[in-house]
């Protein structure tokens, strides 16, 4: 697998000032921050039931100032309520919310906009938002499509019925042509669906919960965000972006102090480009009870994690019989957490030998198998110039059409040398295999002649997805039931440069 190195301390890429070297800043010297919960406004009544009402939140976008560590200026940063992570959703499976997203932000981008992709156009305005709340099964009209955006002054209001199983979702932004921006930028947030069943599993909870969103940014010695250009003043895009430090909940190298006992960790990758490979130090296990859908069918112990952009993992970590000592969540380039253990256990939560029980999907079930390509097109340098999905661009012909209610299979065909994390709006979905393809007899002949078997999934790949790893040189294949709502949702790459550089189609969900 292609995992993304961040960028190492002094080096530049493309027209790239002197940037200030994280890795030289005092470590464990800031608190890691929780971010505040989403307290709702008022009560309304539901637009999908006008005769119930349900919690109403008003989220604004706007701009602020944060020191991402002790030792920096103050960097700008835009933020959902003016924080980065945004507020944290809690909400019950079954009960719908509203959410008012309004963008309050100025109306000039404080990063580079190449004028050349789909719905970034000189003639558009620089400054656009569309919230997308990642995971989610919503209505058309509140998934946050790419081109239905707004622009400062305006807001959209969306409906989430939360009629899925326990999980953490997060929202972010989904503005045609610049997410990547945007994101970086510090539009982000996590949303946690609670249902009867997890609260029977008496999991640790409360202040031993802990939510952690994990990204990284390159700094100029100011303390501002440095964003890569390619170097050509007009179009300025680039493929990848890889940050000089791990952020987080939005610090540098914090600490959390913790006592001896279980603790819950809802971890996030909100990156942009960079795979995580996160280990705890001095070599000590962990487990993970979730993936980016809900519970696994029961806990995975690891010594490791690779978490890519878009996924999410539910752990637990003991921390029992380690007082007066200090632990470290890793990345392979360093420290990202340090953790301090003190005083005595006060609350008991258990960790089950069985959570909830998921039946996989049977692949005749489906009803269409669809192979699909993942293609970076380069220039005659071996410069990519956009990414593709199915040799389609944005603006073609949707291809894509499932019929409410049906069973299908998508096969991804990588014909890159990167992983790629491909998310589909609306659907969950299991991961059915990867397998290993000969890419020059591809090329030559169109047809897929697989080289090795099947490989095994990890015994935490099994549960629900809603982002799969789609790795070099192999077909991926997922099994989705595509439910819930009929309407036009998009699936994409999660390398939020891909993403806005073409690696994006709509797909319709259409009524039988």
């Amino acid at each position: 697998m292609a995992v993304a190195a961040a960028l190492l301390p002094g080096e530049v890429r493309g027209d790239s000032p002197a940037l200030l070297d994280v890795t030289s800043l005092a470590k464990f010297v800031d608190p890691l921050p929780i971010p505040a919960a989403a307290k709702p406004d008022d009560f309304r009544l539901s637009p999908a039931r006008p005769k119930r009402k349900v919690a109403h939140y008003r989220i604004a976008i706007r701009p602020f100032e944060q020191k991402v560590h002790r030792d920096m200026k103050p960097t700008l940063l835009w933020g959902y309520g003016g924080t980065c992570p945004g507020p944290t959703f809690e909400a019950r499976s079954g009960d719908a919310i509203t959410v008012e997203w309004a963008n309050e932000l100025p109306s000039q981008h404080f990063l580079p906009i190449d004028h050349r992709l789909h719905g970034a156009e000189a003639n558009e305005p620089q400054v656009r938002t569309a919230v997308h709340l990642h995971g989610a099964k919503v209505g058309p009209e509140s998934d946050g499509y790419p081109e239905n955006w707004q622009t400062p002054g305006q807001s959209a209001t969306h409906l989430y019925p939360n009629r899925q199983e326990a999980t953490a979702l997060f929202y972010h932004d989904h503005a045609m042509g610049i997410t990547r921006l945007n994101t970086v930028a510090g539009l982000m947030g996590l949303y946690l669906l609670r249902d009867e069943f997890e609260d029977s599993l008496q999991l640790p909870s409360g202040p031993f919960e802990i939510p952690l969103v994990l990204f990284d940014r390159s700094f100029l010695p100011d303390g501002q965000i440095y964003y890569p250009v390619s170097g050509k003043p007009d179009a300025p895009w680039v493929s990848e972006y890889y940050g000089g430090g791990i952020l987080a909940n939005g610090k540098l190298f914090p600490y959390l102090e913790v006592k001896p006992q279980k603790y819950r960790f809802r971890v996030l990758n909100s990156s942009n480009g960079s795979f995580y490979v996160l280990t705890l130090s001095p070599k000590h296990l962990f487990w993970q009870i979730g993936s980016d859908q809900g519970l696994l069918a029961a806990p995975v112990p690891l010594q490791q994690l690779i978490l890519g952009p878009g996924e999410r993992a539910d752990l637990i970590v003991d921390f029992d019989g380690k007082s007066g000592q200090e632990l470290y969540l890793r990345n392979s380039i360093g420290p990202v957490l340090q953790f301090r253990v003190s005083g005595k256990a006060d609350r008991s939560a258990t960790l089950p030998a069985k959570l909830r029980p998921i039946e996989r999907m049977s692949e005749k079930t489906a009803v269409q198998t669809r192979e699909l390509t993942v293609g970076d097109h380069q220039d005659r340098l071996g410069m990519s110039g956009m990414m593709l999905l199915n040799r389609s661009h944005w603006s073609d012909p949707v291809t894509e059409r499932p019929v409410l209610n049906s069973t299908e299979i998508w096969s991804f065909i990588n014909l890159t040398d990167d992983s790629h994390p491909i998310h589909l709006h609306l659907v969950r979905f299991q991961i059915l295999d990867r397998r290993p393809f000969d890419l020059a007899t591809y090329h030559l002949t169109g047809k897929v002649v697989f080289t090795d078997p099947a490989q095994t999934l990890e015994a935490n790949e099994l549960g629900w997805k809603d982002t799969v790893r789609v790795d070099p040189n192999t077909v991926t294949r997922i099994i989705a039931k595509f439910e819930g709502f009929s309407g036009r949702y998009v699936w994409h790459c999660h390398l939020l440069e891909h993403e806005d550089n073409e690696m994006m189609r709509p797909y319709e969900v259409v009524a039988p």
